[in-house]
Parts: structure tokens; sequence; C-alpha cells
């Protein structure tokens, strides 16, 4: 037997690697969406004036969940690259963009810190375009499959500086109280 795999062992172990890393970000991603209730479920949020170019409530789950899938079939791509030279440091930026994803949401909805969480998308766009770089260099098509969670966080970042703009205290807008959902 040789040391080179057939197109279809290739593809197996990409699949084999998918379905591990499409639910994980999917988990990672529901449950950071979870420590504290987002869009119209979120009283605070709901007070706020919010840009006229924001989407309906429904869009955003629909969205995001696309989103934490391409992610994951782009991150299996990488990681099934063996022999890569870029493959590990693809799979730490990533990283990287995946827990500021998770700290994004709590710090907007949960503790109202509408700046900070514009700070910190402004990040995860920069972060995110060095990511997908970084991907190219190891897989084409993972670089592809990362351009959509691109447009998405920059008019993410353009929606969370509309609403820094339209209220200037937004931890006045209603009482903070306790929004997490976590003990």
């Amino acid at each position: 037997m040789g040391g080179i795999a057939s197109k279809g062992q290739l593809r197996w172990s990409f699949w084999r690697w998918a379905i591990v890393t499409v639910p994980l970000v999917l988990l990672l991603g529901f449950w950071s969406g979870n420590l504290a209730p987002s869009g119209d479920d979120n009283a605070w949020y709901a007070a706020l004036e919010k840009p006229a170019l924001t989407p309906p409530g429904w869009l955003f789950p629909v969205a995001w969940t696309t989103l934490y899938i391409l992610l994951g079939l782009a991150v299996a791509l990488v990681v099934n690259a063996r022999g890569a030279r870029w493959r590990w440091p693809a799979v730490a930026m990533f990283a990287v963009e995946i827990a500021g994803l998770m700290v994004w949401s709590p710090l907007f909805f949960g503790a109202h810190k509408v700046l900070a969480a514009f700070g910190l998308i402004c990040f995860l766009v920069l972060w995110g375009i060095a990511t997908t770089v970084v991907f190219g260099r190891v897989r084409t098509l993972a670089a592809w499959l990362m351009v959509p969670f691109l447009v998405w966080i920059s008019f993410a970042a353009a929606l969370n500086l509309g609403v820094h703009r339209l209220n200037p205290d937004p931890e006045a807008v209603a009482p903070a109280g306790r929004t997490t959902q976590m003990l």
C-alpha cells in the first residue's frame, strides 16, 4: 500500500473533520448568544434607537447559523490539509476569532458596553481578514468560505456604530438589571 491517499479517502477525511468542527462552531456560537438575551428578547436592546438599515430580528439567527456552518466547513478544510505549512497557525488564528465572537454578544447585549463591543468587532473584522488570508495559503476554498462572514461582521460593525451614535448613553436606556442567564 502506498502513502498517497485516494481522492475518496481525502474527501472522507474532510467530512470526518466537518462532523466535528461544524457542530462545535455552532455550539460555541449558540452558547455565546445565550449568555445574554439578544435581539427582541432583550428589553434593553428593544428600547434602543437602531439604524435604519437594521434587518428584521428573525434574520440574525438565520444569518449566524449559516455563517457558523460555513466557518465550521472552512476550518475543517484547513485542519484536513495535512502537510500544509500554515495549517496550525491558521487554526490558532481561527480560535482567536471564535473566542472574540463569543465575547461580543455578552459584551453588547449583556453588559451594554456598546462602544467596547464596537472596538471588539473592529478587531474581529481585521483579525478575520488576516485569518482569511492565512486560510487562503492553506486552502483557497476555506478562504472563500470566510468571505460571507467578513461581509456580515463588517455590516454588524456598522450597525454597532450606528447604535452607539443614536444612543449616546446606552447603559441608561433601560435598567441594566441581571441580563445574563448564567448563575
